[in-house]
């Protein structure tokens, strides 16, 4: 674990990052991680003399497991609500369940397991949509056709860019892995429109964090 900014805390859970920020009425989760690990984020909670009870909302970035696998242990035990973009909502409640082409990707939804499904209570319908004080949902689809990024009004700005991109060596921004990615000329799209936004920060759901005008990057990123 470690704190990218005041109050903003970064838990690997095997390859996959998931982010807890305290506020002042608990702690928001964005994302759950893998299935069967959620007892990492209970640890690292306890570590920071609080209780998985104290999460009150999980914001999640899209269905893919090693995002949502935690979401209905964490839903059972903390009571948290959970906002996840309608397009995506099918996927995480078990209405519809992804079909994957690629050998590998198969052969990873085998090792990783299947999410337990899970209730939605807030659905995501428009871009901009606040679903906290302080948090502006975008929707970024490409990765999946619901993926949201979320932008936390504090420290200058904090983007969770979720698998929208990835955080690489050196500071810079990169695609996450083509074959996981739905629709790569809409997800250019969505990287577009996150440069064009304002922040100081980006946290990724893989890779490293990046402060300090971390929309530079972007705009670096989304030029070539």
């Amino acid at each position: 674990m470690r704190e990218v900014v005041d109050g903003v805390f970064e838990v690997g859970i095997g390859y996959v990052n998931v982010h807890l920020v305290v506020t002042d009425d608990g702690v928001v989760l964005v994302d759950t991680g893998l299935p069967r690990r959620s007892v990492k984020i209970a640890q690292v909670l306890h570590g920071m003399r609080r209780a998985i009870g104290d999460v009150h909302t999980v914001l999640l970035t899209h269905h893919h497991p090693d995002h949502s696998g935690g979401l209905a242990e964490v839903r059972r035990r903390s009571g948290a609500r959970i906002v996840a973009h309608q397009a995506d909502v099918p996927y995480v409640t078990g209405a519809e369940r992804a079909v994957y082409s690629h050998p590998l990707l198969k052969l990873s939804s085998l090792l990783m397991g299947t999410p337990e499904p899970a209730p939605v209570d807030d659905v995501v319908t428009t871009d901009g949509y606040s679903p906290l004080p302080g948090f502006t949902a975008v929707h970024t689809p490409g990765h999946t056709a619901g993926h949201l990024s979320f932008l936390l009004d504090r420290s200058g700005g904090i983007l969770f860019a979720g698998d929208a991109a990835a955080g690489k060596r050196g500071g810079r921004v990169g695609r996450t892995p083509k074959m996981v990615t739905a629709d790569l000329d809409e997800q250019a799209r969505s990287v577009a429109k996150l440069a064009g936004l304002e922040f100081e920060h980006a946290v990724f759901g893989h890779g490293r964090a990046i402060s300090g005008r971390a929309v530079d990057r972007f705009r670096e990123f989304a030029a070539v």
